[in-house]
């Protein structure tokens, strides 16, 4: 057995894409004859199209996952709702992206520790974090799974503070109460980078929210801060969705809803069908809260299982292998203690889940997992 490449890969965009390849010529081909490149009519049908899948009154297209949390945080900087110097809190082991968005929009990360069972946002220790600089903050619905939204939207009423969600892993998600993500907070963030469950051919965001002077402001700010051509308003920055992606998303979109009814039936076989007491599973109630943009395990020695799985022919990928605030450009985190952040990275290790898989690797995968000593 050849290990250069796994017999089953963690991901093949190639293969989920394939699906697509016929529409998208002929979408391709339309968008070619009619020459429009910048804020098409697609973009805006895409806009109208992606709030309605949320639930909300307003989206806006952006270039990508990070400009879109960092232009709703300036966003409300400019309504005059939060000011250059405040704190935001961030859960210490999402993605680089959202502590960079704070600091790119002049705010203040600070980091708390994600509860061990779900890896999101701890809602036991938030409070514990809130000073009287704190104006917002940012849960990240790691890996698909809907952070525990309600409780911290309590949490930000008491203490007369903003949420805003990172939802780039979590398209579709749904509380059982609250409703869908992209709809929970005062604003939420979605990437469509191509591995996200509902991914562009290139990147690509969007922003959704209800309110309307939000939304105007973020518009122009991604247009250089423009409403009009050639008068700025506001310092703005370039960050618009493309209007061939635009184009791709729209076609995708109405695929969401099964994509990720069959993501969660493949984690439903997971769950209940490997057993194997070296292998911590993810934690999921059963409800539509999760839509599984990745499955991850958690193991004691991951160099030795990430081993096993390669030579059992099983892609995998580590999301992520080092915490924010051991990075480099985030030395001012350096002195943190993060005990769960530090363990939680180093133990994690993704398992191929995606609507490309057949049932014979999915089979193959539980056996691998369950041999695994």
């Amino acid at each position: 057995m050849s290990n250069s490449k796994p017999l089953i890969p963690f991901l093949d965009l190639h293969k989920i894409n394939s699906r697509y390849h016929e529409k998208f010529k002929s979408l391709f081909s339309d968008f070619l004859d009619a020459g429009s490149y910048i804020k098409g009519s697609q973009v805006t049908l895409f806009e109208k199209s992606f709030a309605e899948s949320c639930e909300v009154d307003f989206c806006v297209g952006v270039g990508n996952g990070l400009d879109a949390l960092t232009l709703i945080l300036k966003g409300y900087i400019e309504l005059g709702k939060i000011h250059v110097g405040d704190e935001v809190i961030v859960a210490a082991n999402t993605f680089i992206a959202t502590i960079l968005s704070v600091k790119y929009a002049g705010l203040i990360p600070v980091l708390v520790e994600p509860d061990e069972r779900t890896f999101n946002l701890d809602i036991h220790k938030i409070e514990r974090h809130i000073t009287d600089k704190t104006k917002v903050i940012i849960p990240t619905h790691l890996y698909g799974q809907l952070a525990e939204i309600e409780e911290i939207i309590e949490i930000a009423n008491k203490h007369n503070v903003l949420v805003v969600s990172d939802a780039a892993q979590a398209h579709g998600a749904r509380h059982k109460e609250l409703g869908i993500a992209g709809s929970l907070c005062n604003a939420s963030a979605f990437s469509f980078y191509p591995a996200k469950n509902l991914g562009a051919l290139g990147d690509a965001g969007a922003i959704t929210t209800n309110d309307k002077a939000l939304i105007e402001i973020v518009k122009c700010l991604g247009n250089y801060g423009s409403s009009e051509k050639y008068k700025n308003d506001y310092v703005g920055v370039n960050s618009r969705l493309d209007e061939l992606q635009a184009i791709f998303l729209l076609e995708k979109l109405k695929y969401l809803e099964q994509d990720n009814i069959k993501r969660r039936q493949i984690a439903k076989r997971y769950i209940s069908e490997i057993k194997n007491e070296k292998i911590i599973l993810p934690f999921w109630d059963g409800s539509e809260n999760h839509v599984f943009h990745l499955f991850v395990v958690r193991v004691k020695n991951r160099i030795d299982f990430c081993d096993y799985l390669k030579k059992s022919g099983v892609g995998y990928h580590i999301h992520y292998p080092i915490a924010p605030h051991q990075q480099n450009a985030l030395k001012e985190f350096a002195e943190l203690s993060l005990p769960i952040t530090e363990k939680i990275h180093k133990e994690v290790v993704s398992i191929p889940l995606n609507v490309s898989l057949e049932n014979d690797q999915i089979d193959r995968i539980i056996e691998v997992l369950n041999q695994y000593q």
